[in-house]
């Protein structure tokens, strides 16, 4: 194994100084990684216990810092050298200074990461951190309805064999100091304030639009489900037939789409009561979240995937549900299949920009290419069928129409009812970047 380093420290077993070492990662800008199971040298030496060790951990980390640092950490088992080691991801906290419960704010409970080592923190720095510490996150503002249920969050924990029991409110942060609901609570509540925007434009700009959904007055949860659902159908897969078989690929990179939805409903500051929005043109995808970089975070390790999760009650409940995976782990992915030129950070704002794959069945009969062709706006069969100068009504369905419906081409104004008297028909992304290359 490569040697200690800033952001890796190793342990041959569980010790007494776990809580320091993870303290000292917490108040450090880059946050970092212990290993339990390998020696200072590097040499792997394993875990005897990982099921009781893992546990011990999540209850020391859990009961023991000051303050809570419920979802800014991650607990994995990592095979290495064929042994089983404890690997222990620790993202760099907005709450700074984070210290040992029981000794307090004060240089002996508070350290911070210096070269290999965890170091205990002068008071200077203890008192200048408090002094900056973020007192608008969601966790600390107080819901503006103290009448909530959470009947969705309940069915989503059981649908992942987890249970919420009595005391979730508090387990899951839920509460403010003096017991009452919380902003996260709201957000996750099943009826409350918040909608998402997901809007379709016909073109490259704002000026048309096409369509214009909300998702949302309900848990963040199902919100974000909702989302993904829809984009799913958006990301139209295109299909090229090959001698062999049928490759498929989609407009978009289904993964980074994800993890990008994701990414914007998990870290959007939601103390401005701006919710994320997701925007489709001909050409690209924008999802933009409010709240730019957080507190002390360039981008450079922005794009490393340093995590500082603005809103770790939300990352808990996501990484719970099984949403998101680890920390951390949702920019390198984007990054992965879209450079960092999809990214762009403002004052207020963070926009990711996701262009859409220019690649288009070959295997396209003439038919469905002169369809595309005469298809301008929304226009009903009639309008299509003259423009085409076709005369019998079940060669147009069965030869151009059909067709083009099915390679997503093509798609209906009012897709719950096919037969509808009042349906039109209109080129989806796809059908306008064919209609392009023709």
């Amino acid at each position: 194994m490569e040697p200690e380093t800033n952001r890796i420290e190793y342990k041959q077993h569980l010790t007494d100084d776990l809580e320091k070492e993870a303290i000292a990662f917490l108040n450090y800008q880059e946050g970092g990684v212990i290993y339990i199971g390998i020696h200072k040298s590097g040499t792997v030496v394993g875990v005897s216990d990982i099921d009781g060790d893992m546990l011990k951990i999540k209850d020391r980390l859990k009961n023991n810092i000051m303050p809570s640092c419920m979802g800014l950490f991650d607990v994995v088992v990592e095979n290495i050298e064929s042994k089983d080691v404890i690997k222990i991801t620790l993202a760099s906290g907005t709450e700074k200074p984070y210290y040992i419960k029981k000794l307090g704010m004060s240089e002996k409970g508070t350290f911070i990461r210096v070269g290999t080592a965890a170091e205990p923190m002068p008071v200077r720095v203890i008192e200048s951190l408090f002094a900056k510490r973020t007192r608008n996150s969601i966790g600390k503002i107080k819901s503006p309805n103290q009448n909530l249920t959470f009947e969705q969050l309940k069915i989503y924990y059981e649908g992942v064999n987890k249970t919420l029991n009595q005391q979730f409110s508090a387990n899951l942060e839920l509460l403010t100091a003096d017991g009452q609901y919380n902003y996260v609570a709201y957000l996750l509540a099943d009826i409350n304030g918040i909608s998402i925007k997901l809007a379709k434009y016909d073109g490259l700009d704002r000026v048309d639009l096409m369509e214009n959904n909300e998702y949302g007055y309900c848990s963040l949860v199902k919100a974000t489900k909702q989302v993904l659902d829809k984009i799913e159908v958006e990301n139209k897969t295109l299909a090229k037939i090959t001698p062999k078989e049928r490759e498929e690929k989609r407009l978009w990179n289904p993964v980074a789409l994800r993890e990008a939805v994701i990414n914007a409903m998990v870290h959007n500051d939601y103390t401005s009561e701006v919710p994320p929005k997701f925007e489709f043109f001909d050409d690209r995808i924008e999802i933009t979240s409010f709240g730019s970089l957080p507190q002390g975070m360039t981008e450079k390790e922005f794009f490393e995937g340093y995590s500082v999760p603005r809103n770790k009650e939300l990352m808990r409940v996501f990484r719970d549900l099984e949403l998101v995976e680890h920390l951390g782990s949702g920019v390198p992915r984007i990054l992965k299949s879209y450079g960092k030129e999809c990214f762009k950070f403002t004052e207020n704002f963070l926009r990711m920009t996701f262009p859409g794959s220019e690649q288009v069945t070959e295997q396209v009969t003439e038919q469905v290419k002169e369809l595309v062709n005469v298809l301008d706006k929304e226009m009903d069969r009639q309008e299509i069928q003259d423009k085409l100068g076709l005369a019998h009504r079940e060669n147009f369905r069965s030869n151009y129409l059909k067709p083009a419906l099915e390679q997503g081409f093509v798609e209906m104004t009012i897709p719950d009812k096919p037969n509808s008297s009042l349906q039109k028909y209109r080129l989806t992304i796809l059908g306008k970047q064919l209609k392009g290359k023709l």
